[in-house]
């Protein structure tokens, strides 16, 4: 994608090249990793010089922050509409394996946001302005809030404190354990000479089974 670049003065105009800049930062991200993507790169693609990209961005990096935060977006509309309506209280914790699972697999489903959660803290926040900063952690947190409001309307009888930490500890999870389900090719062929397990499928299963674990055992205690 090639913009013609004029110069935008009204929000309209503004907001239309942001948003054309992120699309170009999405179409990219599907070729090769984010940590592979230099703002030159991304400039040449968009069509505009790097000092006209960063009149709309203050870094790379906070280009990637708001793909990211749009891509936890849609993960939240999907994963609530995954659920449905909540359902009555069943004995086991079924209630709570059927929400824990349905996170975990949704997440899966959304290798793009893993990746960029997984590089938020050691890449993309590393390069940004305490402005950026700022608006992405307040961000951050009203989609933490809004994965824990998910999940309350799902198991309303577990408290909100509780429901608050496990929210954030889904994301810090997926962060931890998602860049190692996407070994370099060498580890990739160590893997498989030692006969160890896929790591994406490793991923899966153990993202599935620690939020379980974690959301039964938050049941438990709260029965206390």
């Amino acid at each position: 994608m090639s913009l013609a670049f004029q110069r935008a003065r009204r929000p309209e105009q503004m907001a239309a090249r942001r948003a054309a800049i992120l699309e170009v930062a999405r179409a990219m991200l599907s070729e090769k990793s984010v940590t592979d993507i230099s703002l030159r790169e991304l400039s040449d693609r968009v069509g505009l010089a790097k000092s006209n990209v960063l009149r709309y961005f203050d870094s790379r990096e906070a280009i990637f922050l708001e793909v990211l935060l749009a891509e936890c977006e849609s993960w939240l509309v999907r994963l609530e509409a995954g659920l449905g309506r909540p359902r009555a209280r069943k004995s086991g914790y079924a209630n709570e394996i059927r929400v824990a699972t349905a996170i975990a697999d949704t997440l899966a489903d959304a290798p793009l946001l893993c990746e960029l959660v997984g590089a938020m803290a050691g890449v993309l926040e590393r390069n940004i302005s305490v402005d950026s900063a700022r608006d992405f952690k307040a961000r951050v947190v009203d989609g933490i809030a809004m994965l824990a409001g998910v999940i309350a309307r799902q198991l309303p009888w577990l408290p909100p404190e509780t429901l608050a930490l496990y929210a954030e500890g889904v994301v810090m999870l997926a962060a931890g354990m998602y860049p190692f389900s996407n070994p370099t090719d060498p580890v990739r062929a160590a893997i498989a000479e030692l006969d160890m397990p896929d790591p994406r499928q490793r991923f899966v299963d153990g993202l599935r089974e620690a939020l379980i674990n974690w959301l039964i055992g938050a049941a438990v205690r709260s029965e206390d």
